[in-house]
């Protein structure tokens, strides 16, 4: 009889456990969600927000909660109220002819500026940013396009080699990102191809050193856009019944 004792069972593997979330990583979380539903609308323009159901939703602390709220506070798209709570800020519906005046000026420097000074390295960033927009308008994705779009024109925008007009568009281009979603929603998020048809001619003409032309075609390309925006503000939905 064979008296060598068994060898020792192995010991049972130890529970695995869960990574540590990194420092920040639920701002940023809290922060990535809530901008995409207010950017799609989710939460429309003054909708409440309410810390302690946010903290639930994403079981975190509140401490990250007000964290994410601050920054989407300085982009505009949250106000706080004075007795410290907040709510999805209010799109400027009265004012935004003065919007529409910036933001075409801005599409027009920054497209001028970018044919005049691009660098290496300016275009084929330019049209990276160009590819991503593709991918996004094949998928009819209004959020991708929405951000695809901003880095397109803030690449424009880099090109220019003015630090003090590149602050401005971004500002604009940020605080514009509700109106834009409206822009998409008009179009059932299926924009006329013609959009990309646009920034492909501005690279053109950027690429080409063609600072009128470049001029051309970003103001056309800003009159699309607010000339969409202005007939979808203005349309008539009113029904034509017997009463």
């Amino acid at each position: 009889m064979d008296n060598t004792p068994a060898p020792p069972e192995p010991a049972p593997p130890e529970p695995a456990q869960l990574p540590e979330r990194k420092r920040g990583s639920g701002v940023k979380m809290v922060y990535d969600l809530l901008r995409d539903d207010i950017l799609d609308l989710v939460l429309p323009p003054g909708s409440p927000i309410d810390e302690v159901q946010l903290a639930e939703r994403f079981a975190i602390s509140r401490t990250p909660i007000r964290e994410a709220l601050a920054r989407l506070a300085i982009e505009g798209l949250i106000d706080t109220l004075p007795n410290r709570s907040s709510m999805v800020a209010q799109i400027d519906f009265v004012n935004l002819h003065t919007f529409f005046d910036a933001i075409t000026l801005m599409y027009r420097v920054t497209t001028r500026l970018a044919a005049q000074n691009w660098r290496a390295g300016d275009l084929e960033v330019i049209r990276a940013h160009q590819a991503d927009y593709v991918v996004a308008f094949a998928a009819h994705d209004a959020l991708a396009m929405i951000r695809t779009n901003r880095d397109f024109h803030a690449a424009i925008a880099e090109a220019g080699r003015n630090p003090y007009y590149l602050s401005l568009f971004l500002r604009l281009l940020d605080e514009g990102r509700r109106i834009l979603r409206l822009y998409y929603q008009s179009f059932d998020d299926r924009p006329p191809a013609s959009v990309i048809a646009e920034h492909e001619a501005m690279i053109d003409a950027i690429a080409a050193r063609d600072v009128a032309r470049a001029d051309v075609l970003a103001k056309a390309h800003a009159d699309q856009i607010v000339g969409q925006i202005r007939q979808l503000m203005t349309r008539d939905q009113r029904q034509d019944i017997a009463l």
